[in-house]
Order: structure tokens, then C-alpha cells, then sequence
């Protein structure tokens, strides 16, 4: 059956009437925070422990919006006769939200877990010099980074959480083992019992 002339538009107005009709409802922000979803892009937030300078963000970042200054610092052998090591410490980590244009590739190519998206937006600024984010700052945009949900209940065990707890139950069996053999079983667990004679009038 093929249509009659001017169906499309009729069907067009009848979506607008019924918008219409619909009452307006508007978020009177900012009394009314808006409700947004959990993997909202708002700001980045910076969990410097896990930095080891790698420089991959700021590499792959397609703005050049970060800015990464480090110092190199020799770390002495852990035992008598080993080879000291150095290690890079992190000087600076800045990110210029004015040039960001929010894509989480630096987020996605860190291999340390040391960038999170925070839902964070009410940080405009009347200065744009303002909007370049120092790590101090970075840092207190990480108590804002909401947990990770939760994993299916069918799911399979983490891997790195798999490995740490094998490793802590055979730390356990083995400081339960050394206690065992500084101790020593008791004498009574050791000794033989004694073979017992049956009472009279029976064989």
C-alpha cells in the first residue's frame, strides 16, 4: 500500500502536538545539581603514586595539553653487593583544561593507573591561566572519582586479585609452618596411648 500524498508531514505535526501538550520540566541549576551518568567526562584527576613518568600521556595526548617534568634519583642496592638503580621522580604534572578537549586517550594509555575521569565540571574560570591544573590540584580532583562499579556476580576473579591471594595463603602456610617447627607438637598429640586391659569376665 503506498502511501497518500502529505503522510510524512502529518505524521511530523502529530509528534509536535504531542510535545506540546508535555509539560516543560527544567533543572533549575545550580539549586538542582544535574544528574549525571557515572562515566561522565568532567575533569581528570591525577593519582601521582602510580606515576612512573613514563611520558605516554603526554606523547600521545593530541592537544599537548600536559606538561610532565621529572629528575632522575640513584637508589641504593637492597643487599651487600647488588647494583644500585635509579628512578625517575616526578617534578611537575600539569594539564591546561583551556587546550583539553576531553578525548581520555592520556587516561586510556596510562599503564600504571595513574589518571581517572572525575565527574567533576563547576571549575570555570575568569582567568584562562587559571584552567592549567597543577598535580597539587590533580590530586584533590582524585576524591571526586567515583568507585568502580561493581563486577557481575558470574564474573571471573581478577587476575592480579587471583595472584595476591594465592600469594598471602602461601605466606600464611608458611609462617604457619616455621611456628609449627619452633614450637613442636605437644607431647600429648605425639605420645602412643597406652593399650588398656578389658575388665573381668570379659575376653
Amino acid at each position: 500500500m503506498t502511501p497518500f500524498p502529505g503522510s510524512g508531514l502529518a505524521k511530523g505535526l502529530a509528534v509536535t502536538l504531542r510535545t506540546m501538550t508535555k509539560k516543560t520540566v527544567t533543572e533549575q541549576y545550580p539549586d538542582t545539581q544535574p544528574d549525571l551518568p557515572p562515566r561522565t567526562r568532567g575533569v581528570i584527576g591525577l593519582f601521582e603514586e602510580n606515576c612512573t613518568v613514563c611520558m605516554l600521556c603526554a606523547r600521545e595526548c593530541p592537544d599537548w595539553c600536559i606538561y610532565i617534568d621529572s629528575h632522575k634519583e640513584t637508589v641504593p642496592a637492597a643487599a651487600p653487593g647488588g647494583r644500585e638503580r635509579s628512578r625517575n621522580v616526578l617534578d611537575r604534572f600539569a594539564i591546561d583544561f583551556s587546550l583539553c578537549m576531553y578525548c581520555g586517550i592520556c587516561i586510556e594509555v596510562c599503564p600504571f593507573d595513574a589518571l581517572f575521569w572525575s565527574p567533576e565540571f563547576e571549575y570555570a574560570e575568569t582567568d584562562i591561566r587559571e584552567l592549567t591544573h597543577e598535580r597539587d590540584k590533580l590530586r584533590e580532583w582524585m576524591w571526586t572519582v567515583p568507585a568502580p562499579p561493581a563486577l557481575d556476580p558470574g564474573a571471573e576473579e581478577p587476575k592480579e586479585i587471583a595472584a595476591a591471594r594465592k600469594a598471602a595463603e602461601k605466606l600464611a602456610a608458611t609462617q604457619a609452618a616455621a611456628q609449627a617447627a619452633e614450637v613442636g607438637q605437644p607431647e600429648s598429640e605425639t605420645a602412643e596411648p597406652e593399650p588398656t586391659e578389658p575388665p573381668e569376665g570379659q575376653s
